[in-house]
Protein backbone atom coordinates (compact mmCIF):
# COMPACT_ATOMS: atom_id res chain seq x y z
CA UNK A 1 0.00 0.00 0.00
CA UNK A 2 1.46 3.35 -1.04
CA UNK A 3 1.94 6.28 1.32
CA UNK A 4 -0.53 8.27 -0.82
CA UNK A 5 -3.21 5.64 -0.35
CA UNK A 6 -2.49 5.40 3.36
CA UNK A 7 -2.77 9.17 3.80
CA UNK A 8 -6.03 9.25 1.85
CA UNK A 9 -7.56 6.50 3.94
CA UNK A 10 -6.42 8.22 7.11
CA UNK A 11 -8.01 11.51 6.06
CA UNK A 12 -11.26 9.77 5.16
CA UNK A 13 -11.31 8.03 8.53
CA UNK A 14 -10.76 11.34 10.31
CA UNK A 15 -13.15 13.31 8.15
CA UNK A 16 -16.12 11.47 6.66
CA UNK A 17 -16.43 13.79 3.68
CA UNK A 18 -19.55 12.23 2.26
CA UNK A 19 -21.17 11.09 5.48
CA UNK A 20 -24.95 11.64 5.43
CA UNK A 21 -25.19 11.51 9.21
CA UNK A 22 -26.01 14.78 10.99
CA UNK A 23 -23.79 16.39 13.59
CA UNK A 24 -24.69 14.67 16.83
CA UNK A 25 -26.94 16.35 19.38
CA UNK A 26 -27.43 14.92 22.86
CA UNK A 27 -30.66 15.24 24.87
CA UNK A 28 -30.61 16.35 28.49
CA UNK A 29 -33.07 16.87 31.29
CA UNK A 30 -34.49 20.34 31.88
CA UNK A 31 -35.24 21.89 35.24
CA UNK A 32 -37.09 25.22 35.47
CA UNK A 33 -36.45 27.45 38.48
CA UNK A 34 -38.75 30.42 39.14
CA UNK A 35 -37.05 33.26 41.01
CA UNK A 36 -38.62 36.32 42.61
CA UNK A 37 -35.22 38.05 42.46
CA UNK A 38 -35.07 37.70 38.69
CA UNK A 39 -37.02 40.55 37.12
CA UNK A 40 -36.81 40.13 33.34
CA UNK A 41 -33.83 38.08 32.20
CA UNK A 42 -33.73 34.34 31.59
CA UNK A 43 -30.56 32.33 32.15
CA UNK A 44 -29.53 28.70 31.82
CA UNK A 45 -26.64 26.58 33.07
CA UNK A 46 -25.69 22.94 32.74
CA UNK A 47 -25.41 21.03 36.02
CA UNK A 48 -24.22 17.58 35.07
CA UNK A 49 -26.85 16.21 32.69
CA UNK A 50 -29.46 18.76 33.77
CA UNK A 51 -30.07 22.11 32.07
CA UNK A 52 -31.28 24.47 34.79
CA UNK A 53 -33.29 27.36 33.36
CA UNK A 54 -33.96 30.31 35.67
CA UNK A 55 -36.93 32.54 34.86
CA UNK A 56 -38.79 35.38 36.64
CA UNK A 57 -41.53 34.15 38.97
CA UNK A 58 -44.18 36.26 37.19
CA UNK A 59 -43.66 34.65 33.80
CA UNK A 60 -46.68 32.91 32.26
CA UNK A 61 -46.65 29.25 31.26
CA UNK A 62 -46.65 30.24 27.59
CA UNK A 63 -43.67 32.56 28.05
CA UNK A 64 -41.95 29.89 30.12
CA UNK A 65 -42.38 27.31 27.36
CA UNK A 66 -41.05 29.71 24.71
CA UNK A 67 -37.99 30.71 26.72
CA UNK A 68 -37.18 27.17 27.83
CA UNK A 69 -37.43 25.92 24.25
CA UNK A 70 -35.00 28.62 23.11
CA UNK A 71 -32.48 27.76 25.86
CA UNK A 72 -32.74 24.06 25.04
CA UNK A 73 -32.13 24.84 21.36
CA UNK A 74 -29.05 26.93 22.18
CA UNK A 75 -27.52 24.38 24.53
CA UNK A 76 -28.16 21.48 22.16
CA UNK A 77 -26.27 23.37 19.50
CA UNK A 78 -23.49 24.30 21.90
CA UNK A 79 -23.04 20.69 23.03
CA UNK A 80 -23.11 19.39 19.47
CA UNK A 81 -20.48 21.86 18.27
CA UNK A 82 -18.06 20.61 20.91
CA UNK A 83 -17.91 17.30 19.04
CA UNK A 84 -16.76 18.98 15.81
CA UNK A 85 -13.11 20.01 15.49
CA UNK A 86 -13.54 22.77 12.91
CA UNK A 87 -9.81 23.56 12.76
CA UNK A 88 -8.91 19.96 11.96
CA UNK A 89 -11.76 19.65 9.50
CA UNK A 90 -10.67 22.83 7.71
CA UNK A 91 -7.05 21.64 7.65
CA UNK A 92 -7.96 18.35 5.98
CA UNK A 93 -10.31 20.00 3.48
CA UNK A 94 -7.71 22.68 2.65
CA UNK A 95 -5.12 20.00 1.99
CA UNK A 96 -7.48 17.85 -0.08
CA UNK A 97 -8.64 20.73 -2.30
CA UNK A 98 -5.38 22.76 -2.38
CA UNK A 99 -6.75 25.73 -0.44
CA UNK A 100 -5.28 28.11 2.11
CA UNK A 101 -5.70 27.17 5.77
CA UNK A 102 -7.44 29.79 7.96
CA UNK A 103 -5.72 31.29 10.99
CA UNK A 104 -8.82 30.46 13.00
CA UNK A 105 -12.26 28.97 12.43
CA UNK A 106 -14.95 28.80 15.10
CA UNK A 107 -18.66 28.44 15.71
CA UNK A 108 -20.83 31.54 16.09
CA UNK A 109 -24.29 31.55 17.63
CA UNK A 110 -25.10 35.04 16.33
CA UNK A 111 -24.88 34.16 12.63
CA UNK A 112 -28.61 33.83 12.14
CA UNK A 113 -29.00 35.01 8.54
CA UNK A 114 -25.86 33.50 6.97
CA UNK A 115 -24.23 30.06 7.06
CA UNK A 116 -20.67 31.30 7.35
CA UNK A 117 -18.55 34.41 7.44
CA UNK A 118 -14.98 34.89 6.21
CA UNK A 119 -12.64 37.82 6.94
CA UNK A 120 -9.87 37.47 4.36
CA UNK A 121 -7.70 40.20 5.92
CA UNK A 122 -7.27 38.15 9.11
CA UNK A 123 -7.90 34.74 7.52
CA UNK A 124 -10.67 34.13 10.06
CA UNK A 125 -13.82 32.09 9.49
CA UNK A 126 -16.97 31.81 11.59
CA UNK A 127 -19.55 29.09 11.08
CA UNK A 128 -23.21 29.40 12.02
CA UNK A 129 -24.34 26.97 14.70
CA UNK A 130 -27.50 26.56 12.58
CA UNK A 131 -25.44 24.00 10.65
CA UNK A 132 -25.72 21.65 13.63
CA UNK A 133 -28.02 18.80 12.67
CA UNK A 134 -27.19 19.09 8.96
CA UNK A 135 -25.36 16.24 7.16
CA UNK A 136 -21.58 16.42 7.53
CA UNK A 137 -21.09 16.90 3.78
CA UNK A 138 -23.11 20.13 3.98
CA UNK A 139 -20.87 21.43 6.77
CA UNK A 140 -17.84 20.49 4.67
CA UNK A 141 -19.23 22.43 1.71
CA UNK A 142 -19.67 25.59 3.78
CA UNK A 143 -16.10 25.24 5.07
CA UNK A 144 -14.75 24.81 1.53
CA UNK A 145 -16.88 27.76 0.41
CA UNK A 146 -15.33 29.97 3.09
CA UNK A 147 -11.83 28.65 2.39
CA UNK A 148 -12.32 29.66 -1.25
CA UNK A 149 -12.79 33.25 -0.08
CA UNK A 150 -9.23 33.18 1.24
CA UNK A 151 -8.25 33.02 -2.45
CA UNK A 152 -11.02 35.06 -4.12
CA UNK A 153 -13.18 37.60 -2.32
CA UNK A 154 -15.67 38.07 -5.13
CA UNK A 155 -18.17 35.71 -6.71
CA UNK A 156 -17.01 35.43 -10.28
CA UNK A 157 -16.09 32.34 -12.28
CA UNK A 158 -12.72 32.02 -10.51
CA UNK A 159 -14.42 31.73 -7.13
CA UNK A 160 -16.93 29.09 -8.24
CA UNK A 161 -14.23 27.15 -10.04
CA UNK A 162 -12.40 26.84 -6.72
CA UNK A 163 -15.54 26.06 -4.72
CA UNK A 164 -16.60 23.32 -7.12
CA UNK A 165 -13.43 21.38 -6.38
CA UNK A 166 -15.64 20.00 -3.63
CA UNK A 167 -17.58 17.19 -5.27
CA UNK A 168 -20.89 17.81 -3.49
CA UNK A 169 -21.08 21.55 -4.04
CA UNK A 170 -24.27 21.51 -6.11
CA UNK A 171 -26.04 19.06 -3.82
CA UNK A 172 -25.06 21.08 -0.72
CA UNK A 173 -26.25 24.34 -2.28
CA UNK A 174 -29.58 22.72 -3.02
CA UNK A 175 -29.82 21.45 0.55
CA UNK A 176 -29.11 24.91 1.99
CA UNK A 177 -31.61 26.56 -0.36
CA UNK A 178 -34.27 24.14 0.85
CA UNK A 179 -33.39 24.80 4.49
CA UNK A 180 -33.53 28.54 3.93
CA UNK A 181 -36.92 28.18 2.29
CA UNK A 182 -35.70 30.06 -0.78
CA UNK A 183 -35.85 28.38 -4.18
CA UNK A 184 -34.33 31.23 -6.14
CA UNK A 185 -30.74 31.40 -7.38
CA UNK A 186 -28.52 31.75 -4.31
CA UNK A 187 -25.11 31.78 -5.95
CA UNK A 188 -25.14 35.50 -6.63
CA UNK A 189 -27.80 36.88 -4.31
CA UNK A 190 -28.29 34.90 -1.14
CA UNK A 191 -24.94 33.32 -0.38
CA UNK A 192 -22.12 35.87 -0.43
CA UNK A 193 -22.22 39.56 0.34
CA UNK A 194 -19.06 41.65 0.65
CA UNK A 195 -19.46 43.90 3.65
CA UNK A 196 -17.75 47.27 4.08
CA UNK A 197 -15.52 45.84 6.83
CA UNK A 198 -14.07 43.30 4.44
CA UNK A 199 -16.01 40.33 5.77
CA UNK A 200 -17.47 37.86 3.31
CA UNK A 201 -20.77 36.36 4.38
CA UNK A 202 -22.17 33.09 3.06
Amino acid sequence: MSDMTSNSELENSELKLFDDSPIRTEPFQVEVVRSKKRRRSVSAQMHGDILRVSIPSWMSKTEEATNVAEMVRRFKRKIATQDVNLAERARILAKRYSLHTPNDIEWAENLTSVWGLCTPSTKSIRMSTRLVGFPSWVLDYVIVHELAHLHVSGHGPDFWEITRRYEKTERAIGYLIAKAGDHENTEENDFDVIESDGEVKT
